[in-house]
């Protein structure tokens, strides 16, 4: 009877080494063998490895539950500890979200393209029948400020592109434009003739963006605002702040300011492109 228990216990641990074998020699090169002189990735890499696998056949969908980390230990005859390292390094990659108490799922694919449709002021007058202008008041080089450098994610007090632009429809102001852009993803910045493109249309030529920040906010205008924009005190704005990013770099911070009663803002997104939160 001991004998019997032994050899089943042995069976067992067997099959569990050769279905992690089976991974592994995918993992050294995927549809050959594993001989004992090939080197195997880490014990870590090959779990990733299991896992990547069957999102990337198809198999596991955007949504599916994979097995636990219980059921990998007891599929592949692994640790505990190195399963663990592995989902955590997957969920960090962006490859399958963990949500505690309920389980690891197969992430939501990321969109490709930016969510909110970036258009130029100049297009949006245009479409509406006016006539765009602009008014370049401010168009230099300088110090970056301790929120600026921060905004920008760069070191303090490195040069950075400043401008502001009074955007005017049918010689109407209609919108202030304060904009710091980073000189290491976009150097020419500032050869830009801003009377005849904008710093929307000319970035967005310039670089894919892959990410936005903004934040809307209604306000009284200052003293300056009030001059541009040829506004009473009294008269409220609508402020757009927005960054925007280009793969890990941040390109642009960017203040637009209007009359609450001609500035307005609105995006479009894609449903289908929006993981669910």
């Amino acid at each position: 009877m001991t004998g019997n228990g032994n050899g089943s216990g042995d069976g067992e641990g067997e099959g569990r080494k050769l279905r992690l074998r089976e991974v592994q020699a995918e993992a050294v090169s995927p549809g050959a063998a594993w001989t004992s002189d090939q080197e195997p990735q880490p014990l870590y890499q090959t779990i990733k490895r299991f896992v990547t696998d069957h999102i990337e056949s198809g198999e596991w969908k955007p949504g599916h539950r994979i097995p636990s980390e219980a059921q990998i230990v007891k599929i592949l005859g692994v640790s505990r500890m190195t399963v663990n390292r592995a989902i955590r390094e997957l969920s960090a990659e962006g490859r399958v979200t963990r949500i505690q108490g309920v389980g690891t799922f197969v992430a939501q694919p990321r969109p490709r393209s930016t969510l909110l449709d970036i258009r130029s002021i100049r297009d949006e007058i245009t479409d509406r029948g006016g006539e765009h202008s602009c008014r370049v008041v401010v168009q230099e080089m300088e110090t970056a400020s301790v929120p600026v450098s921060r905004a920008l994610a760069i070191a303090s007090s490195v040069p950075v592109q400043h401008v502001v632009l009074l955007h005017l429809e049918d010689g109407r102001p209609v919108q202030v434009e304060d904009r710091y852009v980073n000189p290491v993803v976009a150097p020419h910045f500032l050869d830009q003739d801003f009377t005849r493109t904008t710093p929307s249309d000319y970035l967005l030529n310039l670089l894919p963006v892959t990410e936005i920040e903004h934040n809307i906010e209604s306000r009284l205008p200052d003293a300056r605002e009030c001059e541009l924009l040829a506004i009473g005190a009294g008269t409220p704005v609508l402020e757009l702040r927005r960054r925007s990013w280009s793969g890990r770099a941040v390109v642009t911070r960017v203040r637009l300011v209007g009359p609450g009663s001609v500035f307005s803002v609105g995006g479009r997104f894609r449903v289908g492109d929006v993981a669910p939160a």
